[in-house]
């Protein structure tokens, strides 16, 4: 038990629910990665420095593209040019609905704000709830740069009415994704009273030509108070920090300002936003951070240990962070050619050193073949409302262990190769560091119906880019893609046991899974 009475997996479930809550968008949970591997002694890196001097065996390191994709990894000190990499891949964002690049709407008397949808949301599960805004603002600072500020506005100032059920007595709630998704923010009247503003100056009719006049500055695009409500721009500026003209521009999502917390009769389960996949996120960041816990961690490890977190999954990880850019395969090319620890006293010479290791030009094809990848990303537990719509034999529970995810038509990367070791790795688990469960994690096996159709991961689009051995898996959850989803707290801990032997086996596994 921990000292404040709770399970070793309680205390995990918990930790992970601060971890969502501080995460409303991919920008924070880079942060909140940023913050626990710090803790943990790994270091920033920057893809733009050069490594080969800089990084070392038993070294440990993070490193982040767009503030909103982070791969860390800590280094055996028995590397050598070409050796395995052992991979927990997952993505950080999830489906929400994004201010437009112009969100300043009105109708009727009301404020209303301009949204896009991101991803492939449940969005009538957006209706009805206390919503507010958060992501990222560029602002100018003292020095002239142009710098990013993380915003999250914790009050709620938004909300999707839906229509009262004696004006539409519809069976089916289908809303129109652009003509009846729009957030209200407020009254006209009460902003007008707030500021003092006319009418005429609050409905734009002051036009951009004449402000421009005004002030003598030519402007490429519209000024933020004309793009957006000006109290948005100004409570952004407040979190951000700066006064409202420093606020150039800003990339803002909503979020669902209720917390996520333990439910269930005995807090067996957790309700939260962004579980999809947040969940598989945190539980690669803790795996890692367990596996190098221990001083000797690294001491007789030949591989690198490696977690990658990936933004625009939800939109098919295209983009120059995604899953689908070369952000993963750029930092194992340049890993796989990193050199071993050698003694700097020694008469042999650095090239010798290489030509000694391998053919370093075949470095990073060996890195590769050699390696393995953890595709994780949430997986979906039986619906008992909706027991017909999952394959009899394969009907995933929470709290069960992490699922197996398998599709003979290439959606999910799982082969029997790849499950006989992640099989391995789940045996050799150690037990929970309360000792109330033994050794090993539990696992379980996913195929959907063969009349259903079947989502997919990043794992096929990083198979297909690297040519890596590839598993598919997650912990299961219900109401995936919902502005509200729920998942397993014991499968929290279930999960980074899992990893965590993943990590401390491999090495040993991968030599004996002879299949090339």
């Amino acid at each position: 038990m921990t000292s404040k009475g709770l399970t070793a997996a309680q205390a995990k479930a918990h930790d992970f629910i601060d971890f969502v809550n501080a995460s409303p968008t991919p920008y924070h949970a880079v942060q909140s990665a940023i913050q626990r591997l710090t803790k943990a002694g790994f270091e920033e890196i920057k893809e733009r420095d050069p490594w080969a001097s800089s990084l070392v065996p038993g070294g440990k390191y993070y490193l982040t593209r767009n503030g909103s994709s982070i791969i860390s990894f800590a280094i055996g000190k028995k590397w050598k040019p070409g050796n395995p990499v052992a991979m927990v891949a997952s993505h950080v964002d999830s489906c929400t609905l994004r201010l437009k690049p112009v969100s300043k709407k009105s109708a009727a008397g009301f404020l209303q704000v301009g949204v896009e949808t991101y991803g492939g949301g449940i969005w009538h599960t957006w209706f009805d709830r206390d919503l507010s805004i958060a992501g990222r603002a560029m602002v100018i600072d003292a020095e002239g740069n142009y710098v990013q500020k993380l915003i999250k506005v914790e009050r709620p100032i938004l909300r999707i009415p839906t229509l009262a059920i004696h004006l539409d007595r519809s069976t089916n709630f289908e809303p129109n994704k652009e003509t009846e998704l729009f957030p209200i923010a407020g009254m006209v009247e009460a902003e007008l009273n707030r500021t003092g503003k006319t009418s005429k100056e609050e409905d734009g009719k002051i036009s951009e030509l004449e402000k421009v006049s005004a002030d003598k500055e030519f402007r490429p695009l519209k000024v933020l108070s004309d793009r957006h409500h000006p109290y948005v721009v100004e409570i952004i500026a407040e979190h951000a920090g700066v006064d409202v003209e420093d606020v150039v521009d800003f990339e803002m999502v909503l979020y669902d300002t209720q917390k996520s917390c333990l439910g269930g009769l005995n807090d067996e389960l957790i309700f939260s936003a962004r579980l999809d996949n947040l969940g598989m996120t945190y539980c690669a960041i803790e795996g890692l951070i367990e596996s190098v816990s221990s001083p000797s961690a690294l001491k007789e490890e030949s591989t690198i240990r490696l977690i990658s977190c990936f933004d625009h999954e939800e939109v098919g990880s295209t983009s120059a962070q995604g899953a689908n850019s070369n952000f993963l395969p750029a930092i194992l090319r340049r890993l796989s050619v990193l050199p071993a620890h050698h003694d700097s006293s020694s008469d042999s010479s650095y090239d010798k050193i290489r030509e000694a290791d391998l053919d370093i030009a075949t470095a990073y094809e060996q890195t590769l073949s050699s390696s393995f990848l953890v595709s994780a990303d949430m997986a979906h537990s039986v619906n008992p409302n909706y027991a017909q719509k999952y394959e009899s034999d394969h009907r995933p529970e929470m709290n069960k262990g992490t699922v197996i995810k398998i599709n003979a038509n290439q959606r999910y990367m799982t082969n029997s190769p790849g499950i006989v070791l992640l099989q391995e790795a789940a045996r050799r688990a150690k037990p929970s560091k309360d000792s109330a469960t033994a050794a090993g994690v539990p696992l379980q096996l996913f195929v959907v119906r063969n009349d259903s159709s079947c989502g997919s991961t990043i794992g096929p689009i990083l198979a297909a880019a690297l040519g890596t051995r590839t598993i598919d898996v997650g912990n299961a959850q219900l109401s995936m893609h919902s502005i509200r989803e729920t998942a397993g707290t014991y499968d929290v801990e279930h999960a980074i046991r899992l990893f965590e032997s993943f990590y401390e086996h491999f090495s040993e596994l991968e030599s004996k899974i002879l299949v090339d």
